[in-house]
């Protein structure tokens, strides 16, 4: 929530021909088909969020969950944790900026860290609660949304709902279907997707081919001198030479020159 927009209207409307029935503006709306493939994580500890495709971790984002602490009470301001689901995406092909009011496009854009402005923009994923716990997420009007005030992206700063950066909320917001799995952890970390992909890619250049490669050449092999073992840059050892010495080994073909031969 955030408390420099109007107030969200999120209560009950009576019919006024007295009909039975309680029309609220607040009834959670029933995905026609849910998104069982991803699932997001957040975690309070960190400020990061983490999302899941049939559970391999495909991205992590920066996040600002309540400077108010963790909560689902009324007017509290925090943050539920919890399992919760994505209610509603609400935002989609508008420009990145674009200020939101009561999920409703002003037609404004503003740029990250205007002076002076806090609104919501660019995304909007409205949460709705599934757990004892955060069951007033939905009419709390709990979001996952993109903020102006990018400065304080990492760092507990939100009025409940949980911020990102614009372009991470878009991304978020074109990967991920109405029905998914919302995780806010209290406690534990999410994996670092960044990492995982870095790390990955280091295997990748040290071991490009999965065969064993033979790489001993025998001591009765001369060797070209391009083809003489060299120790990197900063080392006392600039050709190795003193090391094989010390271990023992005939160093004589080093120096040797290839012979030539006829055609």
């Amino acid at each position: 929530m955030t408390p420099t927009s109007s107030p969200r209207k999120c209560l009950p409307v009576l019919t006024i021909v007295g009909i039975a029935l309680l029309a609220s503006s607040c009834a959670v709306p029933s995905a026609a088909k849910r998104d069982s493939a991803n699932v997001i994580q957040v975690s309070v500890p960190q400020q990061k969020l983490a999302v899941y495709r049939y559970g391999e971790l495909v991205r992590t984002y920066p996040v600002s969950t309540s400077k108010f602490g963790i909560g689902d009470e009324k007017g509290s301001y925090r943050t539920p944790s919890g399992k919760l689901e994505v209610a509603e995406k609400i935002g989609s092909d508008k420009p990145s900026g674009a200020v939101f009011k009561s999920r409703k496009w002003t037609g404004e854009v503003i740029k990250p860290n205007a002076p002076g402005r806090d609104p919501i923009v660019s995304r909007i994923l409205w949460l709705n609660g599934l757990e004892a716990d955060n069951k007033n997420a939905y009419s709390r009007c709990i979001y996952i949304h993109g903020t102006a005030a990018e400065r304080d992206i990492g760092k507990p700063a939100s009025y409940g709902c949980v911020r990102m950066k614009s372009k991470d909320v878009i991304d978020l917001y074109d990967r991920i279907g109405e029905g998914s799995s919302v995780y806010i952890l209290r406690k534990g970390n999410v994996r670092d997707a960044g990492i995982e992909k870095r790390q990955t890619e280091a295997i990748q250049v040290l071991t490009p081919n999965p065969e064993p490669i033979v790489t001993a050449i025998p001591l009765t092999q001369p060797l070209s001198g391009e083809a003489k073992p060299v120790w990197p840059e900063g080392s006392i050892f600039r050709t190795g030479v003193d090391v094989l010495k010390e271990e023992g080994f005939d160093t004589n073909y080093l120096n040797a020159v290839p012979r030539k031969t006829s055609e």
